[in-house]
């Protein structure tokens, strides 16, 4: 028998989360300045890069961490899954420091083209970095944008939890993070609209703080002036528990039991 690798600890996993995150960020953050401030591609370029790179970044992370790189899928993971509740703050901010850092990279990057379409570094742009109700521009409030965020939290982790249960007809695991990237795609595509589908505290905070210490005074704020940034904070993590439980209820309950159950938070093969 081949001796069991060991695991690699704690300190791995939050490296692996906060990689995997950064890859996420580089190419969701990056796709948008491109979009907004060169005019290049479409909302469907955005929905394809987001999804693209959801898929990359679970390939970073998968093996080590679970490729959570979302506070809301850690926490629904802790409430239903028994994943470890010691581990929930610290891979919340190992997500939120890789998207932090990939969203100074893309401002850096794109400092010269952000400041010729937006030189003031106004709402016009802010999107780059953080959600709006409305994406800046649509009659979406505050509370229209919360029940948006908790509604395609929840379809993301109702439909994360079905791919990866290998009690369910999950894909195989190399195909997984792809299947969830396409979940994510396809969210982009339906749920877009109300709130630019954050469905990640991680996602959102990280990069709005980044565009807050690089010059985007009204960073925390929404169109109307109104403090906005703890919309895609709490309400995905209400939705991605709510989605979890979903799922737990309709699907999960009437599945046959697994001979071995796999550690909570990885991939199918990981075990084996």
């Amino acid at each position: 028998m081949t001796e069991r690798l060991k695991r690699p600890g704690l300190l791995g996993e939050l490296a692996a989360e906060f990689a995997g995150t950064l890859i996420l960020i580089l190419f969701g953050a990056g796709v948008v300045a491109q979009v907004a401030a060169a005019e290049i591609g479409d909302h469907d370029s955005i929905a394809w890069a987001w999804g693209l790179g959801v898929t990359l970044g679970v390939y970073v992370a998968a093996r080590t961490s679970g490729a959570h790189l979302n506070p809301a899928v850690t926490l629904a993971l802790a409430v239903f899954k028994g994943f470890s509740w010691r581990k929930v703050l610290p891979y919340a901010l190992a997500q939120t420091a890789g998207a932090f850092v990939a969203a100074l990279i893309v401002r850096f990057n794109y400092t010269e083209v952000l400041h010729k379409a937006d030189p003031g570094l106004t709402i016009k742009t802010q999107g780059v970095f953080s959600t709006l109700p409305g994406n800046g521009t649509l009659p979406v409030g505050t509370w229209g944008a919360f029940r948006d965020q908790i509604i395609g939290t929840a379809i993301l982790l109702l439909l994360v939890l079905a791919v990866s249960d290998a009690r369910n007809t999950a894909p195989v695991a190399n195909l997984a993070p792809f299947v969830i990237g396409l979940i994510v795609v396809a969210i982009g595509m339906a749920w877009g609209t109300n709130a630019g589908y954050a469905i990640n505290p991680a996602r959102d905070f990280g990069p709005r703080l980044a565009s807050f210490l690089t010059g985007y005074e009204t960073a925390w704020q929404d169109q109307y002036g109104q403090l906005y940034f703890w919309v895609p904070i709490v309400a995905p993590l209400i939705g991605g528990v709510l989605g979890a439980f979903l799922y737990q209820t309709l699907v999960a309950r009437f599945l046959p039991p697994e001979e071995a159950e796999l550690e909570v938070g990885r991939m199918p093969d990981e075990t084996r």
